[in-house]
């Protein structure tokens, strides 16, 4: 199996298994979801570990036993690496099978592998001979021209999402920031507040023994503090309604790659930004349903 082949597998099963998540998703929320990674529609991993199967196990295609259980142990390797390496590189883990039985890491579980094992064997046994007889023919200057087309427009569509998850890295972590400067923002002025009371009470206590009224006391209480603290709470006001204003910017301006990336993979999470996520993620589920 030349470039040629490899490349054409990749695409034609890359293709097929985002058809397979859409289908999955679709029947789940009874909605169209684009879960492929990137914006087109191909799923990378599937392509990878099917050729992988065929590349590397074609020659235990006699015995199925032996197809079946290499097929599922390679396929979860794939999975397990793709999944590790995403990871570490965007800091996000775009699946989790942490409620699935036998899962390591979450990125794999057992109950998956079978399955994966399965698809394998019916992919090589019954699936991937008609595939390559389809292939053949096509003539081999065109599917040449196809390919280099395919590839150009995956690695575009591959920087752009890429593009896109490191922006929303970065709007993340500035959400972070923001929140924390909000709890201290907070936390200031509950303390300030708390000061002013409890200096208006050690002053009430000071005047009740000059005058004799009630009515005296709050005059002479609302002359003192009015004056300078009307102006204060003021600008205090209009911080607080900067960093909110702020925040739901960063928060409902995810564009259209962000946004789609966090309904394709509603149970992503992030291992550095985890409240802004789960704050990103409420806000897009409640656009949704407004949308219904």
């Amino acid at each position: 199996m030349g470039i040629y082949e490899i490349l054409a597998y990749f695409f034609v099963y890359g293709v097929l298994g985002w058809c397979v998540e859409v289908a999955f998703a679709a029947v789940k929320e009874g909605r169209f979801v684009n879960r492929g990674f990137l914006n087109g529609p191909i799923c990378p991993i599937y392509g990878v570990g099917v050729v992988s199967v065929i590349f590397s196990l074609q020659g235990f295609s006699e015995s199925l036993l032996i197809l079946y259980l290499a097929s599922a142990v390679l396929v979860t390797f794939i999975e397990w690496l793709t999944g590790y390496v995403m990871d570490r590189i965007f800091h996000q883990k775009w699946w989790d099978y942490s409620g699935q039985p036998l899962n390591i890491g979450g990125y794999v579980c057992l109950p998956f592998s079978l399955i994966w094992g399965v698809f394998c064997v019916f992919i090589v046994k019954c699936f991937q001979p008609l595939v390559a007889h389809l292939i053949g023919y096509i003539p081999h200057i065109a599917g040449i021209v196809i390919l280099v087309i395919l590839s150009i427009a995956m690695l575009a569509d591959l920087y752009v999402t890429a593009s896109a998850i490191l922006k929303l890295n970065k709007r993340l972590e500035a959400m972070e920031k923001i929140a924390a400067e909000l709890r201290e923002f907070s936390d200031r002025m509950g303390e300030n507040i708390y000061e002013n009371v409890k200096d208006g009470m050690e002053k009430e206590e000071q005047l009740k023994s000059k005058v004799a009224s009630m009515k005296e006391v709050r005059k002479e209480l609302r002359a003192e503090y009015s004056a300078g603290k009307e102006e204060w709470y003021k600008s205090q006001q209009q911080k607080l309604d900067e960093l909110k204003g702020r925040y739901d910017s960063l928060v409902n301006g995810l564009g259209s790659v962000g946004e789609r990336l966090v309904k394709a993979f509603p149970n992503m999470e992030s291992r550095i930004h985890k409240d802004a996520l789960r704050e990103v993620k409420k806000r897009v589920a409640m656009r949704r349903n407004k949308r219904k």
